[in-house]
């Protein structure tokens, strides 16, 4: 019997987005939305942006915004909708493994919605970094699962539930005297997994600004 090789991060998330003719709704995240709406655009940084979704809904309100995800089938799907949305002067798309890619330069808003993956995928280090990129007075977005969705690899792995916003914040270090943790909350919505499924799941939101030099 021979085993045959594991696949990287980004050929199995090729392989999930092949699979579907759209795997997320096209929606903003509810959360991008109640928390960056009122801000000021600037150049933002979407982590994991998928097929989009959110960078395109920020670019539509003026950010520049620069989409990095490990997948070239769902930048490609991203860069079609940005088009016919009319806004990709505005984005720039990066396929990076963000397990290894460490942002380069200073961003009004980092955000980062939903990194989990059946695949190895380091969340605090990626995080880590991303809090490395948020400029002087900007903003920190961090969406993520208190326990996975029941469509999951996760869930039938039985993993255990993932931290707190309290507990993430502390995770980060991000201590008072140079983050403001403006957002530490849990909240439930009903989501449709990739075939139709539905469930109510609850989801943890850290929102944190840095403090202006």
């Amino acid at each position: 019997m021979t085993n045959e090789p594991k696949p990287t991060t980004g050929e199995f998330w090729d392989g999930f987005y092949r699979e579907r003719d759209a795997v997320w709704s096209g929606k903003p995240n509810a959360a991008l939305v109640r928390e960056v709406g009122m801000l000021a655009p600037g150049r933002a940084l979407d982590l994991g942006c998928g097929e989009g979704a959110d960078a395109i809904w920020l670019a539509e309100r003026g950010w520049v915004v620069t989409g990095v995800d490990v997948s070239s089938v769902a930048l490609g799907r991203a860069a079609k909708h940005a088009l016919d949305a009319g806004v990709s002067n505005r984005i720039t798309w990066e396929r990076h493994d963000l397990a290894t890619w460490e942002p380069v330069g200073d961003y009004t808003l980092v955000t980062a919605a939903f990194l989990h993956s059946p695949v190895d995928l380091p969340r605090e280090h990626i995080l880590l970094a991303a809090s490395r990129a948020v400029a002087p007075g900007g903003m920190l977005l961090v969406v993520g699962h208190t326990a996975f969705p029941p469509w999951s690899q996760h869930a039938h792995d039985g993993e255990a539930p993932l931290p707190s916003a309290d507990e993430l914040a502390a995770a980060l270090g991000l201590r008072p005297h140079e983050w403001t943790v403006e957002t530490r909350e849990t909240e439930g919505r009903t989501a449709t997994g990739p075939e139709g499924q539905t469930a109510v799941l609850t989801d943890t939101v850290l929102t944190a600004r840095r403090a202006s030099d």
